[in-house]
């Protein structure tokens, strides 16, 4: 089918790749000329696995960029809006870049479309969608509008888009179902599985995957509704964490013990330094004002957002009691991303966490595969940004871990140790186990558990049972 996408940004540009190597002829849509450029030139603007090999795969043949939203939408039969919807001072999702892309549609309907929201809207977007195209003289009869959110994960989005769990379509006829149904064809019989040059399928994928058909407003719930539980899950186990470190307990055991549980699951359960990205933070917010307007108090979302503000605050204070002042320290800092697996700091908790250490007095040197570029842009203030985690740590007061890339669990221990000043670390993502960094020397802080020090190794091995049989 041939299909526009208007928004170049996170959303779009996966969904526009994803849907050229589904076979579909794809317009990616765009006012910004430099952006398109780029694109056009090959550069890929955003750290995502597949996405370059997609880029390049298909990029001037089935994917195509334009700036001409009306010609785009004259020549395919289904359009997905992937434009921003920023959060207001209110915490309200901005919907005037949405607005502003439905009038321009109207004008270019020369024929039945399926206009889809792609971008993460609140509930009435669609019917608004409707009145404002209408309102500019297209038939009634001459397109449809629905929902299809997206649920990708960034570092993994083009797996996700590819490999879901679920493709959720809002339709309130059948005729824009059917469009929609045929449009992912390719994923629900399973012949783009089949494909020698399908993009490798990552551990547990369904396949194929099941498509839900609902009505246009249950679609735009299903993603607030899934992305505010997603952040239930994290605030809740950091909330555990906080009593595990109170109690003496161990959360990674707790996390097994409760993870194995069918009806929970282990995933999103692993504490750390709270959630941030472009989703959660906003689409709570947005969460919570649409309830708000639909005369329902939805307190639990006000206690999920405090408890991921306040997470941020404990472990700055597991800094101080690690250091006792903090400031004219130096720190070496692993990981600015909010995730590992993207370059993406948008309300990442690292960088706020070290904005926090820059007001009090220390002097970082920091670390992240993918981040630091666009980290330099918010980050001037007495930050280094160095090239490895060991320059990170070298001559550092303590070494912090913000950001969970797979190459921070898997440091060679006796070379940090040598770089570090104090052999100190504080683990906000839990990558090591506290018995052995205590064994390799250090001084070992993380979230959940109870520090370990060589000393404190040193005494439990003394009073184990096999030493006290031995004795």
């Amino acid at each position: 089918m041939r299909l526009a996408v208007v928004g170049s940004g996170y959303v779009g540009l996966v969904a526009g790749a994803c849907f050229a190597d589904l076979g579909h002829e794809v317009i990616l849509v765009d006012v910004d000329e430099q952006k398109l450029a780029a694109l056009q030139g090959g550069q890929v603007p955003i750290h995502e696995n597949f996405l370059p090999e997609l880029l390049q795969r298909h990029r001037g043949k089935r994917l195509n960029f334009s700036d001409d939203l009306q010609a785009a939408v004259r020549a395919s039969a289904a359009v997905f809006i992937a434009v921003g919807t920023p959060p207001t001072e209110q915490g309200e999702a901005d919907l005037s870049y949405v607005e502003s892309v439905a009038r321009s549609i109207s004008g270019a309907i020369n024929g039945y479309k399926v206009i889809v929201e792609k971008s993460t809207v609140p509930v009435y977007t669609s019917d608004w969608v409707r009145k404002i195209i209408l309102r500019n003289a297209a038939p009634p009869d001459s397109f449809d509008v629905a929902s299809n959110p997206e649920f990708l994960r960034e570092g993994t989005a083009v797996t996700d888009f590819l490999y879901p769990d679920r493709i959720v379509v809002g339709a309130d006829s059948e005729r824009c179902a059917a469009v929609l149904r045929q449009i992912y064809a390719p994923l629900t019989d399973g012949s783009y599985y089949r494909r020698a040059d399908a993009i490798p399928r990552p551990d547990r994928a369904q396949v194929p995957p099941p498509l839900i058909v609902t009505s246009a407003k249950s679609a735009e719930l299903i993603k607030h509704a899934s992305n505010a539980f997603l952040a239930m899950k994290i605030s809740f186990i950091n909330a555990v964490a906080s009593i595990c470190e109170a109690v003496g307990a161990n959360v990674q055991q707790v996390c097994q013990g409760i993870g194995t549980d069918s009806r929970i699951g282990p995933r999103f359960l692993s504490p750390g330094i709270g959630y941030g990205g472009s989703c959660f933070p906003k689409d709570l917010m947005a969460f919570r004002a649409v309830a708000r307007e639909s005369g329902y108090e939805f307190r639990l979302l006000d206690e999920v957002i405090r408890i991921n503000e306040d997470q941020r605050q404990r472990f700055l204070r597991k800094v101080r009691n690690a250091l006792w002042t903090l400031r004219g320290k130096r720190l070496g800092v692993l990981g600015l991303a909010f995730k590992g697996g993207t370059d993406d700091i948008r309300e990442s908790p690292a960088v706020r966490l070290v904005q926090s250490l820059l007001q009090e007095g220390c002097q970082v040197a920091a670390y992240d595969p993918a981040a630091g570029e666009r980290a330099r842009e918010v980050l001037t203030s007495n930050v280094e940004f160095v090239g490895s985690a060991y320059e990170a740590a070298r001559g550092a007061d303590a070494l912090l871990i913000l950001t969970e890339w797979e190459e921070f669990a898997a440091l060679d221990l006796g070379r940090l140790h040598r770089e570090l000043k104090y052999p100190i670390v504080i683990d906000g993502r839990n990558l090591y186990h506290p018995d052995a960094m205590a064994a390799q020397g250090f001084t070992y802080y993380s979230v959940g558990r109870q520090p370990a020090t060589p000393e404190t190794q040193a005494a439990d091995a003394a009073t184990s049972p096999r030493n006290l049989k031995k004795s």
